[in-house]
């Protein structure tokens, strides 16, 4: 990144185990931002001393969930605007220059700015062009708002009246390491869930086991167009389909068990 004076923003970044990927998101807001803070929740590798090694300013705290941790890195910017970015995410030259645009004459006009995070894959170098890719506030007025306290749902909650819009340029999501790491990540990701809707008292529709597979199929392959990456696309539809069913499957084993302990329990056994 060119380096055309910094920003008065703060970058944070939460990190677990990301050496791989840490120096390129930390390199890529380290050249415009204030200051980058990395979050780290006992990372057993490099992760901290890489950050550490390219200027972030590095913090550990034991892992609370998605959105507490992003809260705890937000009371450590200094700065009223701030920039999150995930570790395995990476800001564009163009997206660097649209920012700039932004505090040319100022501060932003706007309260946040919604940010488009499509998907590259290894064996990709760029996204691919009218691929999926979601879109957060990951610009943002702290004094408008903040991320919420959901473990499982990292999303910036702005006041109602604040103003957002969207920023043109994309950031890169190189989430995808290999499909055993993927499907790692499903595994833990829906035992947050399960365990968020279970706290909240949420209980599945049962007959949505058997429609929640080719729903989640068709959702991915034809509205989120994987289709558009060939037998690839496939690949991850499937799997995509794979981890929505797999949080279902779950939630309903924990109302079996728990429903099971109930008449045990009515019945004086020990379960």
């Amino acid at each position: 990144m060119s380096d055309q004076g910094k920003l008065p923003v703060s970058a944070f970044i939460i990190a677990q185990d990301e050496e791989d990927r840490i120096g390129r998101a930390v390199e890529s807001v380290r050249g415009w931002v204030t200051e980058v803070i990395v979050v780290d929740s006992g990372s057993k590798d490099r992760t901290r001393v890489i950050a550490a090694e390219l200027g972030a300013h590095v913090v550990e705290n034991p892992w609370p969930g998605y959105g507490p941790q992003k809260r705890f890195a937000e009371d450590l910017c200094p700065r009223n605007w701030l920039f999150n970015l995930d570790a395995d995410e990476e800001v564009t030259e163009a997206l660097v220059r649209e920012i700039r645009a932004l505090f040319r004459d100022g501060e932003p006009a706007m309260d946040g700015y919604r940010v488009r995070i499509p998907d590259v894959y290894p064996h990709e170098t760029e996204p691919r062009r009218w691929g999926f890719g979601h879109s957060q506030i990951r610009l943002y007025d702290r004094r408008k708002g903040r991320f919420s306290e959901s473990t499982v749902h990292d999303v910036v909650e702005l006041s109602p009246a604040a103003r957002v819009a969207w920023l043109k340029s994309p950031m890169k999501h190189h989430s995808h390491r290999s499909i055993a790491s993927s499907v790692e990540k499903m595994n833990r990701y829906s035992d947050a869930q399960v365990a968020d809707m279970r706290q909240r008292g949420r209980k599945i529709v049962t007959w949505r086991l058997l429609f929640e597979f080719p729903l989640a199929f068709m959702k991915a392959y034809i509205f989120r167009r994987s289709f558009l990456r060939g037998w690839w696309g496939l690949v991850i539809s499937i799997n995509y389909a794979y981890s929505r069913h797999l949080r279902l499957a779950k939630a309903y084993q924990a109302e079996l068990i728990d429903g099971a302990r109930r008449r045990g329990e009515a019945g004086g056994q020990e379960f």
